[in-house]
């Protein structure tokens, strides 16, 4: 196949889109079979490797934060069954754009529920737990290694053929460790000197080539930045000391599955696979002066109400509230708190859970915008089990563990994972046997189409 651009394309698109056909190094290694996505900060095509015929995911950033960001959170799950896999990637010091090469995912957790939304019949309780436990994996990994995502949601849950699922879009993401500020090396005057070169790949491992320079030969990933915001912003999280069980402690372990190619979908525009519905799109985050994090984080419909209220110092704990938001949505089809602004986001989790005062969680007169933001006593809440009807009374409280608005106080995805509602019948379902949704299933035209 002719891999250079069709001729009519560059007038629907800025000629940035396609700057990745004048990358050589990549049109060397992968045949570019088309542009299946466009977003604010990348495109996304979907490519064919020469060597060997596999289909993958290229997605090209155009932010430098969030090329750093995704790249560093995909090293530092390299291997991990429910994330996501980074093949390989291109950034040198004379191009602006990074390159990520992904697997290819067909689908996303977002269309099987607007799947099963159009079918009527829901989503069987077996299937719930199959995905559900998917998702708390791919979490508890992320959180095991110190990475938090800030922008879970069904569309960034890509699924493969076989039923795996795997976290995508970890171009918000931050890594929570005090020390790397003195591991890594930060010098202003040089440049951004990132450049990965082809992998190899032996047995679903991928061998990362180490720095040339014998000072950073220990440090693997991305590493000698210049970006003062960035470092700013990165530092400026609150760290947590949690401890979670390794993988080996888990007694309930996925089907026979095998991980087919996937591509990271949650900032593409055109997508075949799209929802009937759409979220608010997650804001990039800046930092202030004094080097803390912004609020500015998450999709709102899943946005943790720390987050809502104005909080800078967070952890993981953000994770878990879109946890729960998403666990929500498994079990009623439609969004828990669909928000049409930050304050209206807040009035709806409040007429569900009730007022957020002293009592529910004595760190809330801390929040920045906290007394800024006023609703009226609200003395009978709706409650989650008025907005999950007719579901069991372990599925409201598996929710109900992870929306509370004390952060400290939610469950985490490793304890959710031993909750004996897991090994309840129905038992969770092979992965194997999930319905994932095809093309021909989504056949309606996107927005942008």
């Amino acid at each position: 196949m002719d891999s250079s651009p069709p001729q009519q394309m560059p007038s629907q698109a800025s000629s940035r889109s396609w700057s990745i056909y004048g990358r050589g190094e990549i049109i060397q290694r992968y045949e570019i079979l088309g542009r299946i996505g466009s977003g604010a900060y990348a495109d996304v095509y979907r490519g064919r490797r020469r060597s060997d015929g596999l289909v993958v995911a290229l997605k090209e950033i155009h932010d430098y934060r969030s090329s750093f960001r995704e790249i560093e959170a995909l090293q530092a799950l390299r291997g991990t069954p429910n994330v996501v896999d980074l093949i390989e990637y291109f950034w040198q010091d004379d191009e602006e754009d990074a390159v990520l090469v992904l697997e290819f995912l067909p689908a996303d957790l977002c269309a099987v529920i607007r799947e099963a939304k159009r079918g009527g019949a829901g989503i069987a309780v077996g299937e719930v737990k199959q995905w559900m436990l998917q998702i708390l994996r791919g979490v508890e990994a992320c959180h095991r290694s110190s990475v938090v995502h800030r922008d879970l949601k069904p569309s960034n849950l890509l699924i493969s053929a076989d039923g795996v699922l795997k976290l995508a879009d970890f171009g918000q993401s931050m890594m929570l460790q005090e020390t790397r500020l003195t591991s890594l090396d930060i010098n202003p005057e040089n440049e951004t000197w990132i450049q990965q070169q082809p992998t190899i790949q032996h047995e679903g491992n991928v061998s990362w080539p180490e720095d040339p320079r014998p000072e950073n030969q220990n440090m693997p990933g991305p590493r000698h930045v210049n970006e003062d915001d960035y470092m700013k912003d990165l530092y400026g999280m609150r760290a947590k000391n949690m401890m979670y069980d390794s993988d080996k402690d888990m007694s309930l372990q996925d089907g026979d599955a095998s991980c087919l190619a996937t591509c990271s979908t949650g900032d593409i525009e055109v997508d075949p696979l799209k929802g009937s519905y759409t979220y608010d799109e997650a804001q990039d985050d800046m930092v202030d002066e004094s080097g803390a994090l912004t609020s500015c984080v998450g999709t709102r419909c899943f946005r943790a109400p720390e987050l809502l209220y104005g909080s800078t110092s967070y952890g993981q704990e953000v994770d878990l509230w879109s946890l729960g938001c998403i666990f929500a949505e498994l079990l009623r089809l439609d969004p828990l708190f669909p928000g049409t602004s930050d304050v209206d986001q807040l009035s709806k989790i409040i007429s569900v859970l009730g007022d957020l005062t002293e009592e529910t969680w004595s760190g809330c007169l801390d929040l920045p915008d906290y007394n800024k933001i006023s609703f009226g006593k609200v003395d009978s809440p709706i409650g989650l089990e008025a907005c999950l009807p007719d579901r069991s009374a372990a599925e409201v409280d598996l929710v109900r563990r992870l929306l509370g608005y004390n952060p400290a106080a939610r469950a985490t995805a490793a304890e959710l994972l031993r909750d004996s509602y897991f090994a309840e019948e129905p038992l969770p379902v092979p992965a194997s046997d999930l319905k994932i949704p095809t093309k021909e299933d989504n056949n309606e035209s996107s927005p942008g189409e």
